[in-house]
């Protein structure tokens, strides 16, 4: 299943199911939730679905067992089964790049097979785990030393992307579980003061940085690992033999590491077949395993995995990545839902709503087909989101009362990592409660009922209707994790298929860049440079090197 074409599958608007869904649609959205909830006594214990240890309640969303129904319809149309089987097996999914896509196999269990030009790559990525464990463990029992002979407390993982997001993410998560006598830091921006805050209170001596970057290439991150040498030798008294003590690389490209200065017997493997966003559970993940320990990091694996084959077994209509990516479809292309809202009540999944902005819209901000064929159709919704309860005295009020149709997932666990009296329960109880509200609201007669003056009635009306998941989990493990982001990894994928996309991807990342490289030495140039951008852009080249000059 290779190629561009992808067999000529029809234009997605034309196919039969998505026609019967926009007939339907115009039916269901008369539909309040009120009245879905009064017809059926049962709706809350009936639209729910299980899997990887994730229960997902979706009765919440503005949909009827027909509509359910038609959205497996469209999926076996689109041909979500052979994508998803494809994928599995190897497939060049990722077609104008030729690439397979296999994060799957970074969590495949030993003595699975998956083939790559008719190679297993399942024992390559099990080489890599295995050498990561053992590093991990030198650095965490202290017998990886600095220049100096110090114990390393300090690991400065510089990446930028999927190289950043990821490991910054899964660190803040599993913070419980992570060895609290190592600092972790993250540096990405090419922002100076994001490097300088990061080492400002490190003593060089015990610090390890690792360079994640697959050509070790990349402009902010290597730019940023020049100044950590620098940083480094000043503080070391400038010997060069220090950098291998002090850097691991993260890499495939060995002739550059070891032109840094790093020995290339501590640069970590990943592959072309593992794009950026998808690669938290590769050698990326390195910081992450130094972190928590290789246990807890294989525990991660497993949880993804369990999901993968969830995703990769169940049917449709009690999948959990395929409900959700068809749930989002809907509300994107049949209710007029352009974002979609994560909210996770947990405070350690503060960074998990922005790591799901990259993997969703580098993934399906597209407006082309497979076949290079201009969409005719939203795809891709904007995904944000705060951890609650702190998001409820922020945004929610817009989510409640304002005028866009913000669907919302709820991320919840029935324990805490942390329990303090009472404090897990009025979480809990806030998560139900939104999501409650959200729905049903309150009519203009149920406000007035508590004796609320006609003027300020509008005021305190919800409208409800406001469609919402909820994910529930019995507490914030490695393996709960691990299923979290395989969750949204093959819901995207799903989205992705549906709408005849390449999810894999990101050539809207490039122009940006190319053009930052023709700016770079007008900005750099001792004398005047000729500019030829339009006018907005010399005049602000022109503005910005008095300014630094003056």
């Amino acid at each position: 299943m290779s190629g561009p074409a992808q067999g000529g599958r029809p234009a997605l608007t034309s196919l039969l199911a998505w026609r019967t869904l926009e007939e339907h649609s115009a039916k269901v959205a008369r539909l309040h939730l009120r009245f879905l909830f009064g017809a059926d006594a049962h709706r809350g214990e009936r639209m729910t679905a299980e899997g990887a240890g994730l229960f997902l309640d979706y009765s919440k969303q503005r949909v009827t067992a027909e509509t359910l129904g038609l959205l497996a319809a469209l999926a076996r149309e689109c041909g979500l089964r052979e994508r998803i089987d494809a994928m599995f097996r190897g497939g060049r999914i990722n077609v104008t790049e030729d690439r397979p896509v296999l994060h799957v196999a970074l969590r495949a269990p030993r003595g699975a097979a998956i083939a790559v030009g008719g190679e297993n790559v399942v024992p390559r990525v099990h080489d890599v785990l295995d050498r990561m464990a053992r590093f991990a463990d030198r650095v965490r029992g202290g017998e990886w030393t600095g220049h100096s002979g110090r114990r390393i407390r300090n690991v400065v993982n510089i990446g930028i992307g999927g190289s950043d997001l990821g490991p910054v993410m899964a660190c803040e998560a599993l913070r419980h579980y992570a060895d609290r006598a190592l600092r972790l830091r993250f540096v990405s921006n090419v922002d100076g003061t994001d490097f300088a805050e990061a080492t400002a209170d490190l003593d060089p001596a015990e610090t390890l940085f690792i360079v994640s970057s697959k050509t070790f290439t990349t402009q902010e991150t290597m730019t940023n690992a020049q100044s950590a040498r620098a940083w480094l030798l000043a503080g070391l008294g400038g010997d060069p033999a220090a950098v291998a003590r002090h850097f691991v690389a993260v890499s495939t490209n060995a002739a550059e590491v070891a032109k840094f200065g790093i020995d290339t017997r501590n640069m970590f493997e990943f592959w072309d077949w593992v794009g950026g966003r998808y690669s938290m559970m590769s050698a990326i993940g390195l910081s992450t395993m130094i972190a928590v320990g290789p246990a807890a990091f294989r525990a991660l694996l497993d949880g993804a995995h369990a999901m993968d084959e969830h995703f990769r077994t169940a049917p449709f209509e009690a999948n959990l990545p395929a409900l959700m990516g068809l749930l989002t479809v809907w509300n994107s292309n049949f209710l007029g839902a352009a974002t979609t809202a994560v909210l996770p009540y947990d405070q350690y999944l503060r960074r998990f709503p922005a790591y799901l902005q990259q993997l969703a819209m580098e993934s399906n901000g597209k407006r082309v087909t497979l076949e290079g064929q201009e969409v005719g159709y939203d795809t891709g919704p904007i995904v944000w989101g705060e951890p609650g309860t702190n998001g409820q005295h922020s945004f929610y009020q817009l989510l409640h009362q304002g005028t866009r149709l913000v669907p919302c997932d709820f991320i919840a666990f029935a324990e805490s990592l942390n329990p303090l009296g009472r404090h897990h329960d009025l979480l809990a109880a806030n998560v139900f409660a939104q999501a409650e509200a959200l729905a049903f609201g309150k009519t203009a007669d149920e406000v007035r009922a508590e004796g609320t003056q006609e003027a300020l009635v509008p005021h305190r009306t919800f409208e409800g209707n406001r469609p919402s998941n909820v994910i529930l989990a019995p507490m914030l493990t490695p393996a709960t994790l691990g299923a979290l982001i395989a969750l949204y990894e093959h819901s995207v994928f799903t989205q992705g298929v549906i709408w005849d996309l390449d999810s894999f991807d990101q050539w809207g990342v490039e122009l940006g860049k190319v053009l930052a490289q023709r700016i770079i030495p007008e900005l750099e140039s001792e004398a005047e440079p000729t500019l030829g951008h339009d006018s907005s852009t010399n005049n602000m080249i022109r503005r910005y090197r008095k300014l630094r000059d003056t």
